[in-house]
């Protein structure tokens, strides 16, 4: 899978299959995302890559709600728009950034405990209050 920002200044790939594909409606969720929700891919097991544009990448970190990590939202410094945030085992692309059709459907709602109260869930995937435990 390829992807890049809005500008096209960062590009990145990424091989692997994603463990999956959530829309998160928490607060912070929101606020990067500036909608009801986050769509993002979540990779355990990939091979990442900026293709180009890495040192426009800057990471925010939210400081802990309850326990650590923080929350991390990468971002490109020239467009603004959101761009993967690669740890040491996970990878979190935002699905809006990838250029074709990632080949997976969103899977579950997360969060919901905290979705904007103005959107609706009008569609028969699962819900969660909170983000369960991987597997």
């Amino acid at each position: 899978m390829r992807g890049s920002c809005l500008c096209r200044a960062v590009r990145f790939s990424v091989t692997g299959i994603p463990t999956i594909f959530d829309l998160c409606h928490c607060s912070r969720c929101r606020a990067a995302s500036g909608s009801a929700f986050l769509a993002e891919l979540e990779f355990r097991a990939a091979k990442f890559e900026w293709v180009s544009g890495q040192s426009l990448v800057r990471t925010y970190e939210a400081p802990v709600h309850s326990t650590p990590p923080g929350y991390q939202h990468a971002f490109c410094v020239v467009c603004g728009a959101p761009v993967p945030t690669v740890t040491e085992d996970i990878i979190r692309v935002p699905a809006g950034a990838l250029d074709g059709d990632p080949g997976i459907r969103p899977q579950r709602h997360i969060f919901v405990d905290f979705k904007a109260p103005w959107f609706q869930i009008t569609d028969d995937l699962d819900q969660f209050g909170m983000k369960p435990k991987p597997d």
